[in-house]
């Protein structure tokens, strides 16, 4: 079997999910999220993007709904032994076999949650589900209920997580080495994160030069580097899927002052956020930092409303996961967590744009980082 993780790891993840389902008082949950599936079952697909639903019973009992194209990547990746086929038809209802399959499971008139927040499932597919179990049994949104647990990471969770970081920094060195006026880099980052037996990442990169410094978002049609110029770089290694991030802007020519002025200030609010990110603060303590050293700094109206994300083995077509880092969100940070913080600093009527971010695991201690934004402005 392909499994990235020891069974018994799976095990006591799929425990852990039971005893929260109780604490809930859920008889079962009907699983959509392709993050859940793999950290509860090793299962490893990009069939999400068609229908498919997992049950996890309270009692621990396992079970998957999914097409034909599937059954063998199940087979070979999971611990799931009990796999259905809903057979791709014209006028197919694949919602009507999912709650066939909850039947065999006994769960008429039962109490289930449903995770609602999915790529997979989309709004046209949730009202099939819904109409599906409507009568059925009863049912309530438990999104959250995987996601929580998924945020501490275990042991072996964090070896991935390290992994996915020297690849990254990898990457970073090639993208400051690259970065001179004529060249194209972005193939030459992804050559070394897949030779080193990492994966695609789960978002496209957002990269730009001049006025597309400031795009925080993919876009096609990348260019080649100016003789004066400013490259910002967003990007993500992926190694079992688990992700580490990396942001920085690299310029070439002449270096504006302005734009030292802005580093000092991504530089300095960077160092806050890691030493606000500590168990016993909360997530929006880490905001608090970095918004308090950029307002400081006169950059107000400049920064973004929210600062990063917690990372972790996510699927296309994001590698964000939950909770958010902006202000007020209430989310108490523990060891064991990971997260990607991001100054970003943009300024539309200069033009100028300034990055640094990287990503850490919340130790007992403190911040670790498992990637390594520099620590002085990167010029060419």
């Amino acid at each position: 079997m392909a499994l990235h993780f020891s069974k018994n790891e799976l095990a006591a993840r799929r425990r852990r999910a039971c005893r929260a389902m109780a604490e809930r008082g859920l008889d079962g949950l009907v699983i959509f999220r392709q993050e859940s599936m793999y950290y509860l079952t090793g299962y490893d697909t990009s069939g999400y993007s068609m229908f498919q639903g997992m049950y996890l019973g309270a009692d621990g009992k396992l079970a998957l709904c999914t097409r034909s194209p599937d059954l063998r990547q199940a087979r070979l990746t999971s611990v799931i032994k009990d796999i259905r086929i809903w057979r791709d038809r014209q006028g197919a209802t694949p919602g009507e076999d999912l709650r066939d399959m909850l039947e065999s499971y006994r769960c008429r008139g039962k109490r289930l949650g449903i995770e609602y927040h999915a790529y997979g499932l989309t709004a046209q597919r949730g009202q099939m589900v819904d109409a599906a179990l409507v009568g059925f049994c009863r049912t309530e949104d438990a999104s959250d209920l995987v996601r929580l647990l998924r945020l501490v990471k275990s042991p072996a969770e964090l070896r991935y997580v390290r992994q996915a970081g020297r690849l990254a920094d990898e990457a970073l060195a090639v993208a400051n080495r690259m970065t001179v006026p004529g060249h194209r880099i972005y193939a030459e980052m992804l050559h070394g994160i897949v030779a080193g037996d990492g994966d695609p990442s789960a978002s496209r990169w957002p990269m730009g030069s001049g006025k597309e410094a400031l795009l925080v978002r993919y876009h096609t049609g990348h260019g080649k580097v100016r003789a004066r110029d400013q490259v910002t770089f967003e990007f993500a290694a992926s190694y079992r899927h688990y992700h580490a991030a990396l942001m920085n802007v690299v310029l070439t020519g002449r270096v504006d002052r302005r734009h030292e002025a802005m580093y000092k200030a991504c530089r300095g609010a960077l160092a806050e956020c890691e030493a606000a990110l500590r168990p016993g603060k909360t997530v929006g303590d880490v905001f608090a930092a970095h918004a308090r050293v950029f307002t400081r700094a006169g950059y107000k109206g400049h920064f973004l409303n929210a600062c990063g994300y917690t990372l972790g083995a996510t699927y296309p077509p994001t590698w964000m996961d939950e909770p958010m880092i902006y202000a007020g969100n209430s989310q108490v940070l523990a060891p064991g967590m990971v997260f990607f913080i991001h100054m970003i600093l943009l300024n539309s009527k200069t033009g100028l744009s300034m990055c640094l971010g990287e990503t850490s695991i919340v130790t007992p201690r403190g911040a670790e980082p498992v990637t390594h934004a520099p620590r002085r402005l990167v010029a060419n």
